[in-house]
């Protein structure tokens, strides 16, 4: 388990800054169309940190890059402080874009390698604020020590830095609009298990400093345990399950996320025989499966579920599962399963 600190929870009663109503979003390829995501729904709150996870191919940067509006959504509805993007006009999108960051998964790639930290970090202040060269530098120098870093690393290159110090100067980068909502996508992927830890402690004092809301994209359960007030959990382009993370890791309720916390690692030699990998493969999203879209690899799954896909329906305060025979209720009737 990764040594984060953990910090109180913000309370329920913060209001809401992003609200995702039915995005949809289908890619056409010459092989046919691929609906990525498909009526998915979400909120976040002032201050909080919901997790999108799921395995690669889900949707789950889908999702980041229409928020960001770097690509189109083909339906559905962004409102991000009250207000719908895309009844915005140009010079209130742009104003409205600075309010929404992204840190991305690899710090080797996301850094222009050509360019001096001072440019780097100061890039998105020059673009987006009418400064002084005088004041953007201090505002660099703020950013860089904002995230453990001195004024004296402005002069250098990425490749100077490790991992970890790269991903530092990615978060500064990010910061440098003054964002509202910070998007984070698989930020420490790449990075070692100890410094993984450090840029988690990082977000999350720089979550308290700032005020800043998270939305937190990753497959790995181990960080988003740590840092996450809520997760969703995403499956072939819609939400299977949502819910406090506390509760969804302690009593899962889809049998899709109990697969997930199943195939965690575990360190200890003696309890690996607990660990249990996901079987089957996800199945290919310009051939979906009828019905539940885990049908194939459920062990619960049975005749309905091959050809009814169930809603999103709560099971419970502040839980929400999309599944016929769920885990927080009895088995189904054995006779009625899939035989395998």
């Amino acid at each position: 388990m990764l040594d984060v600190a953990k910090q109180a929870r913000v309370p329920d009663s913060r209001s809401t800054l992003l609200s995702v109503e039915d995005l949809q979003k289908t890619y056409k390829t010459r092989h046919g169309s691929i609906r990525a995501v498909d009526n998915v729904s979400f909120e976040i709150s002032e201050g909080e940190t919901v997790a999108l996870v799921g395995e690669s191919g889900c949707g789950k940067s889908t999702i980041a890059l229409a928020l960001l509006r770097l690509i189109d959504q083909d339906g559905g509805r962004v409102v991000f402080d009250g207000k719908d993007l895309d009844l915005l006009s140009p010079r209130e999108a742009n104003a409205m874009r600075r309010q929404l960051s992204i840190v991305f998964q690899n710090p080797y790639a996301s850094l222009n390698p050509r360019m001096r930290i001072r440019d780097v970090v100061g890039e998105p202040i020059r673009t987006a604020f009418d400064v002084s060269r005088r004041e953007r530098e201090e505002r660099i120098a703020g950013y860089l020590r904002s995230v453990g870093l001195g004024p004296e690393h402005m002069s250098r290159f990425p490749h100077e830095f490790s991992g970890g110090q790269r991903q530092r100067i990615a978060v500064a980068r990010a910061l440098a609009l003054e964002p509202r909502l910070l998007i984070l996508d698989e930020p420490t992927a790449a990075l070692d298990v100890s410094v993984q830890a450090q840029v988690l402690n990082l977000l999350r004092e720089l979550q308290t400093s700032r005020g800043l809301s998270f939305l937190y994209i990753s497959h790995d359960l181990a960080t988003v345990e740590c840092i996450a007030d809520r997760v969703l959990v995403m499956y072939l382009g819609r939400i299977v399950e949502a819910g406090r993370t506390s509760e969804v890791f302690a009593r899962p309720a889809h049998p899709y996320t109990r697969a997930l916390l199943d195939s965690i690692p575990i360190p200890d030699p003696a309890q690996r025989e607990r660990l249990k990998p996901l079987g089957g493969e996800v199945p290919s999203p310009l051939n979906p499966p009828s019905g539940c879209a885990f049908h194939p690899r459920c062990g619960r799954a049975t005749a309905h579920c091959t050809g009814t896909s169930p809603s999103l329906e709560l099971v419970g305060k502040g839980r929400s599962v999309s599944c016929f025979h769920n885990l927080l209720e009895t088995s189904p009737d054995p006779t009625s399963l899939i035989s395998g």
